[in-house]
C-alpha cells in the first residue's frame, strides 16, 4: 500500500519541488524563472527541484510536506501556510483558512 501512495502522490508532484514550481508559473513566472526562484528559496541548486532523495532532505528539513506522513510532520494545510510563507506568496485556500478562523 505504501508504493502505490508514494506513486499516487508523486502525481501531484510532492515527490521532488513540482507542485513549487507549478505555483510559481500559475503566478506567471517563466518555468526557468520559477525554477530559478524555487530553488533560492529552499536554498539548493536547481538540479536538487527533481532529485526525489534531496527534495525528500529539504521538504523535511522545512517542514513543507511530503509524501508519507510522519508524526510531527506538516501536512494539509499546515504545510500549505509554510509554502505560502517560504515562497512569498498568496494561496487561495490559505487565505481563505486565515479568514475562517479569524487570523485576517
Amino acid at each position: 500500500m505504501a508504493a502505490t501512495y508514494e506513486m499516487a502522490m508523486g502525481l501531484q508532484g510532492t515527490r521532488a519541488a513540482g507542485d513549487l514550481v507549478a505555483r510559481m508559473v500559475f503566478k506567471g513566472m517563466k518555468i526557468a524563472d520559477a525554477k530559478a526562484y524555487v530553488a533560492e528559496k529552499l536554498n539548493c541548486a536547481v538540479e536538487d527541484l527533481s532529485d526525489c532523495y534531496a527534495m525528500k532532505e529539504i521538504r523535511e528539513s522545512l517542514d513543507i510536506g511530503h509524501m508519507i506522513i510522519t508524526p510531527h510532520a506538516s501536512y494539509g494545510m499546515a504545510a500549505k501556510i509554510k509554502i505560502a510563507e517560504l515562497l512569498d506568496i498568496k494561496i487561495p485556500s490559505v487565505e481563505n483558512f486565515k479568514k475562517q478562523i479569524g487570523l485576517k
